[in-house]
């Protein structure tokens, strides 16, 4: 995939303004996962996050989305946005939209700040009854800090509780936007998510990477699983990783192998590599996560042998 045809990014909002059911009508509409397999909050897997209707930890998934990118949205997209979608050829009509759904409550905006680094931007929803809140303002201004482009979206318009115009005033002073930029929807119904989708392709920056260069990728999130080991969530800045590599952790100065690599579409899917801007998983033999710390940078190990 090119990476002017990727686009990463992160749904953001307070706890029940719709995240997670706005992920999967992204998912439905996108034939990620088949109407027969889908399910509300199909990203929750948690038994309590079920349970409770909450997200807690973060999930990535991606989708393909075809779209035919006009040179009038290049053009009325924000400088940033052109010059990285020119420079990097992304007339294409087919798109890799890889989303991390993020947690709403206060208590974990630990996992929301990991997820913002892997992320050029973020769909922030509010509902369009109840208006910004207090995570809605903790949660921009972290997206703000990563310098993320940010789609504004009112939710739940179909309600008769709902207030757009003066939802719609607040989030114009909050991001300095203007109306016509805000995107009404009911994530529940599936109105205007084609819009999402769309608006994600034309405002989002494409990652920028070298694909030429030695291997760095982000470990944004890592757990051990008792059947295969430790587990990497991982976004590739530069360079690529291969299956059976040999891989190093930079800070903890670990070794180990990628034993298999690949993308989420929910379910694991294994890919011969992952490449330059993009975002999937590496399943390694490393034995506790301790070695593989959030935050740290993966290379290749034969970097550090004298190899070329």
């Amino acid at each position: 995939m090119k990476l002017g045809c990727i686009r990463n990014f992160c749904i953001i909002a307070h706890i029940d303004h719709g995240k997670s059911t706005l992920a999967d009508r992204m998912m439905e509409m996108t034939g990620t996962v088949a109407k027969r397999e889908m399910k509300s909050q199909l990203l929750d897997s948690m038994e309590l996050e079920r349970e409770k209707g909450i997200t807690i930890k973060l999930a990535p998934v991606r989708m393909k989305y075809e779209y035919q990118l006009e040179q009038s949205d290049i053009s009325h997209s924000s400088e940033r946005n052109r010059t990285a979608q020119t420079n990097l050829d992304c007339m294409g009509g087919m798109y890799d939209l890889n989303l991390i759904d993020t947690p709403g409550h206060v208590d974990f905006s630990y996992e929301v700040s990991r997820s913002l680094q892997a992320c050029e931007g973020a769909v922030l929803v509010v509902d369009a009854s109840q208006g910004i809140q207090a995570q809605t303002l903790a949660n921009v201004y972290l997206a703000m800090e990563q310098d993320l482009a940010i789609i504004p979206v009112l939710n739940k318009v179909d309600l008769p509780a709902a207030d757009v115009p003066r939802v719609s005033r607040q989030v114009i002073n909050l991001l300095g936007c203007r109306e016509d930029e805000i995107i009404q929807i009911s994530a529940k119904t599936g109105d205007n998510v084609d819009q999402v989708l769309a608006a994600i392709v034309k405002r989002i920056p494409a990652p920028i990477g070298n694909m030429h260069d030695k291997t760095r990728a982000l470990i944004f999130d890592s757990y051990y699983d008792d059947y295969r080991g430790v587990i990497l969530y991982v976004r590739v800045v530069d360079g690529q990783i291969k299956k059976g590599e040999a891989i190093k952790m930079l800070a903890t100065n670990a070794n180990g192998l990628a034993l298999e690599v690949g993308h989420l579409s929910p379910m694991m899917t294994p890919d011969p590599l992952l490449d330059t801007g993009e975002i999937g998983y590496i399943v390694t033999n490393l034995k506790t996560t301790r070695e593989a710390k959030v935050g740290d940078t993966v290379t290749l190990k034969k970097y550090f042998d004298g190899a070329k």
